[in-house]
């Protein structure tokens, strides 16, 4: 299985690329700071995902580090705004592509389908600067089926994870879990599961586990 670190301060936003990356059978870890990512970028990490800017450290900068530590991952950055300058610092930096914040489902497993992400690609030098490279009507179209192939037959343990925190009391594992369901929900053209979940997550951060949001939950998901 291949593994990827999704780097950004921002936890629902990384969660989003978390969810994304797991639904396509990726084993994903996650950092909210520059010095815990250098921390978990061991060698067996196959992709790096990083905000241009991670809180107020430089996320380029973090990829420079992890080049120089040795990583022979893939990089690819994510930013509100992606300009030529900062897609030039990217590329320099080591970074295949700079991609948009939040990031399109389609486009993510795009880039991954075109990229074998591990040591053995490193020799493949093409490199993408523009994400109107990435698309393609028939191979974005087979991409999104299988990413809605892949979010039903994972919604069912995702309701049930979130079901089985509820029950527990356990406000932190409520949260995580609805808000990733939220993330590739809403991405995926679910706005309703994917607003109810942003629900019970607010809620669980404020320590009121909604059972009744959450059974609503199981019904509407159909699982």
């Amino acid at each position: 299985m291949l593994t990827a670190l999704v780097v950004d301060a921002d936890a629902l936003a990384r969660r989003r690329v978390t969810g994304l990356l797991r639904l396509g059978g990726w084993q994903v870890r996650e950092a909210a700071d520059v010095a815990t990512a250098r921390h978990l970028a061991t060698a067996e990490i196959d992709l790096v995902v990083t905000d241009a800017l991670i809180g107020a450290e430089d996320g380029l900068e973090l990829l420079r580090q992890l080049r120089q530590d040795g990583s022979q991952a893939r990089f690819l950055v994510v930013t509100r705004q992606v300009t030529d300058e900062l897609r030039a610092q990217a590329t320099a930096a080591g970074a295949l592509a700079c991609l948009t914040k939040p990031v399109d489902a389609g486009v993510l497993l795009d880039f991954l389908r075109s990229r074998t992400t591990g040591p053995a690609a490193q020799g493949n030098t093409h490199e993408i600067h523009d994400v109107d490279d990435l698309h393609d009507a028939d191979v974005e179209a087979e991409l999104m089926d299988r990413l809605q192939e892949m979010y039903v037959n994972a919604l069912p343990g995702r309701v049930s994870a979130i079901e089985t925190h509820t029950r527990q009391g356990n406000g932190p594992g409520v949260a995580s879990a609805a808000y990733t369901l939220a993330g590739t929900s809403g991405q995926l053209g679910h706005p309703e599961v994917a607003s109810l979940c942003r629900a019970i997550a607010a809620d669980a951060r404020r320590g009121v586990m909604a059972h009744s949001r959450v059974q609503y939950l199981h019904a509407l998901a159909g699982v």
